[in-house]
């Protein structure tokens, strides 16, 4: 199983990827496997303001139906679009071509709340 060393974690298996004031996120390789075949996703919308830790959107997978939540605060910049027709991307490739969504984050220490790849390891373990 793949936990990136360049990613922050949350208890509820997102990742996230820092860049400036973006944050891409998603959904670890752990989740994904827990989920099984995603075969639905459903986002926000460009624009939309998410707050940390609060549901953003839903993954409905064969054996089960997941809020996503967000790692941290900001507003919605980009989703990804090819998730609608190709949610399985999430599967094949959760860290790159499976991202969900970016944001604009707006509060840098919502940072410091998160996990490391190390802790990640050790709450999946």
């Amino acid at each position: 199983m793949e936990i990136p060393k360049n990613l922050k974690y949350t208890d509820e298996h997102e990742w996230v990827f820092v860049e400036d004031n973006i944050a891409t996120i998603g959904i670890t390789d752990y989740a994904q496997g827990e989920l099984g075949d995603i075969v639905f996703v459903e986002l926000p919308a460009v624009d939309d303001e998410v707050q940390q830790m609060d549901a953003f959107g839903t993954i409905e997978a064969v054996k089960a139906v997941s809020d996503i939540f967000s790692p941290l605060s900001g507003k919605v910049v980009e989703i990804n679009e090819q998730l609608q027709d190709q949610p399985e991307l999430i599967n094949q490739s959760p860290y790159d071509d499976g991202w969900m969504i970016k944001i604009e984050f707006s509060n840098k220490s919502e940072l410091d709340s998160l996990l490391s790849p190390d802790d990640y390891k050790n709450l999946i373990s």
